[in-house]
């Protein structure tokens, strides 16, 4: 196969023609590296030799491109390059990452973790499922909000008094709170002692208004 023209295309790629017919874009760096030129002939191992050239080039400089906007797990990197490059070049990719210290899901499930735990005020349990969701092993996870998580009514001291004190001084707010609560994971039996405890003039012992539905 012989090189009849090579043009410019957005992304920095350029479009091969191959016998007077469009044929491959490539990386245009790897192209120039390879000294490509109109004139020139190819064989089929030498085309899929440059694709794979070309297809690590533009994942090694989308995972940095990724990786500099936010920390990715391997995983997450691997499924985002794999989009715009083949399976092996975004798995060469990330593994590259990786070896540079540019992902790190040890590091990775501690930030994050702590981050739903103590300021998105997630149970342990929803916060170990968020973390497997971005690609953390179940394992490495739950180590992570072990390690990270505080007392439960603790957090959820603070979370009704910073979130919905306002709304513990009638039923209809006491189970708007719950009701949000329980989406950031906490069981009712977790939830309830701490909206009593909060809610204003409520007896401690067991009362009217907490018996039906919860309450």
């Amino acid at each position: 196969m012989e090189i009849t023209a090579i043009e410019p295309r957005r992304k920095r790629l350029v479009q091969l023609f191959l016998d007077g017919e469009p044929a491959v874009r490539l990386d245009a760096q790897t192209a120039a590296e390879a000294g490509l030129r109109p004139g020139l002939s190819l064989s089929d191992e030498d085309l899929r030799e440059l694709l794979r050239q070309s297809d690590a080039r533009r994942a090694r400089e989308k995972a940095l491109y990724l990786l500099e906007a936010r920390p990715h797990t391997k995983k997450e990197l691997e499924g985002k390059l794999a989009r715009t490059a083949g399976a092996e070049a975004a798995q060469e990719a990330a593994a590259r990452m990786e070896e540079l210290g540019l992902v790190d899901d040890g590091d990775y499930a501690r930030r994050y973790a702590a981050e739903l735990l103590t300021r998105k005020g997630f149970a342990p349990a929803r916060a170990v499922q968020e973390l497997c969701r971005r690609g953390v092993e179940r394992e490495l996870a739950r180590q992570a909000v072990e390690e990270l998580a505080p007392p439960p009514e603790e957090t959820l001291r603070s979370l009704v008094e910073r979130k919905y004190a306002r709304l513990l001084g009638e039923e209809k707010g006491r189970r708007r709170a719950a009701a949000a609560l329980q989406r950031l994971g906490w069981r009712w039996e977790e939830i309830r002692p701490v909206l009593r405890e909060l809610t204003p003039g409520e007896e401690q012992e067991e009362g009217a208004g907490w018996t039906e539905n919860g309450f």
